[in-house]
């Protein structure tokens, strides 16, 4: 089987993860990828370690001549442009998965508070299928569009889920998360906060109670646990250029004191391939994922305080985007999702 692929936004750093998986994909072959910015440029140009794809030249958003050729298209494009040009998509009878975050929450309401726009496409919304394999597998096989997690959705939920599944072993109201994120996850724009003497020996938080990602995480952990939760949630940015480091703090509730945290996880992700549960005593670290679709997970009891602590860490480009989306389309054409994503990470 060979799928033909086409990317638009491909310039930015999420388009360039994706070109950088797929050129190693046994079945995949890129047809096009658009850049309004770099129009007519090679992606060669634009990022030279992309030097054996000098065959890919950028095109503009609007021409759609290579789209009868496609079989699924991915959206790597900014929030508010992509609900725009996704229904178009759709209707060449392509299968689309969305990189922003214009169909990952259901309600256009809650999507209009936090991203302070409305929303044009919401008819999409119910038929859009949420993007993490780990948990809506079984959806995303039969979907036509997938909306794509975010980078801290995934860590985050990834981290908690084994509770949420538990029958009620955690106080929901409770769940603090702290999580830091390399800077390479704001995107590729310039900005003054992004430059190197603003980073570089720094660490600071930002939007820390209203990040765009906090609904939804809470929409996918309320589905987990049968009831509306809702998380604190405060980010930070790390000077690193990725990686992703969540810390989760949860209680427990009465009469859970003797449960094996560490095999409730194991046992949760036992056949998950991507999902590795790192042994007692041993911690997660962004430069142990580095380049990797893999997730690493680790379980922390403090009978102290009776609290729990689940740290996870994730490529914040690639299962933080680009290489969940791959894992996304191999389900929708009948791969094995791990195709083409086994790579070891970069380690140092």
């Amino acid at each position: 089987m060979t799928i033909k692929v086409g990317i638009q936004g491909a310039s930015g750093y999420t388009g360039a993860e994706l070109i950088r998986i797929l050129t190693a994909h046994p079945e995949a072959e890129l047809v096009f990828v658009t850049s309004e910015r770099y129009a007519g440029q090679s992606m060669d140009r634009i990022f030279p370690h992309l030097s054996l794809r000098s065959d890919l030249v950028c095109r503009p958003l609007q021409d759609q001549s290579c789209l009868p050729d496609c079989q699924v298209v991915f959206c790597a494009l900014p929030h508010a442009t992509s609900m725009k040009v996704v229904p178009e998509l759709l209707r060449y009878d392509l299968k689309v998965i969305d990189l922003s975050a214009d169909f990952r929450l259901r309600q256009p309401k809650v999507y209009q508070d936090w991203y302070k726009t409305s929303h044009t496409s919401p008819e999409w919304l119910a038929e859009a299928v949420y993007g993490l394999p780990e948990i809506y597998r079984e959806k995303i096989r039969g979907a036509r569009l997938i909306a794509n997690p975010g980078c801290y959705p995934t860590s985050v939920i990834l981290a908690l889920a084994p509770l949420m599944n538990g029958g009620g072993v955690i106080d929901a109201g409770s769940i603090v998360v702290d999580s830091k994120s390399g800077v390479s996850g704001a995107g590729r724009s310039p900005a003054e906060e992004r430059l190197f003497a603003e980073l570089v020996e720094g660490f600071r938080p930002y939007a820390t109670g209203f990040h765009r990602h906090t609904p939804e995480i809470e929409q996918v952990l309320s589905d987990l646990c049968g009831q509306t939760l809702r998380v604190r949630f405060a980010p930070h940015l790390l000077p690193q250029s990725r990686g992703i480091l969540s810390t989760c703090h949860v209680r427990p509730l009465p009469g859970s004191e003797g449960l094996n945290w560490q095999e409730l996880f194991e046992r949760h992700y036992q056949g998950e391939y991507f999902v590795r549960v790192l042994k007692p005593g041993v911690l997660p670290a962004t430069n142990h994922v580095r380049a990797s679709n893999y997730v690493h997970l680790g379980v922390v009891e403090d009978r102290r305080t009776g609290w729990l602590t689940v740290l996870s860490t994730i490529d914040n480009l690639v299962k933080g985007a680009a290489g969940q989306a791959v894992q996304n389309m191999n389900l929708l054409f009948g791969l094995d999702e791990k195709t083409g994503l086994t790579q070891l990470p970069v380690f140092p």
